[in-house]
């Protein structure tokens, strides 16, 4: 007995505002129906005493201490600047 039907594969592909054809709604039905029944073989599992968790990995945020750095000083930065004048770096005027 399938698990999902047609209609509703037709139904979400609406929702979805995806155009799919007759031959398409019976595939996905059978593909869908296959992999809910996969789904379904973990309930079988003994998850008793088994921690709930959001991530396999044992994940922690890896963040550097947050502390000031000196930076580039203004004649570094003009070397690489294409143009510049009085000290700043010139661009092209965007607002007409």
């Amino acid at each position: 007995m399938s698990r999902i039907s047609e209609e509703q594969v037709k139904h979400v592909a609406h929702l979805a505002r995806l155009a799919i054809t007759e031959e398409e709604a019976q595939k996905f039905t059978t593909q869908l129906d296959a992999i809910i029944t996969f789904a379904e073989q973990l309930n079988e599992l003994d998850t008793t005493g088994v921690k709930p968790t959001s991530h396999v990995l044992d994940m922690k945020n890896v963040l550097r201490e947050d502390k000031s750095e000196p930076g580039l000083s203004q004649e570094e930065v003009l070397k690489n600047a294409p143009d510049q004048a009085n000290g700043q770096i010139r661009v092209p005027s965007i607002i007409e």
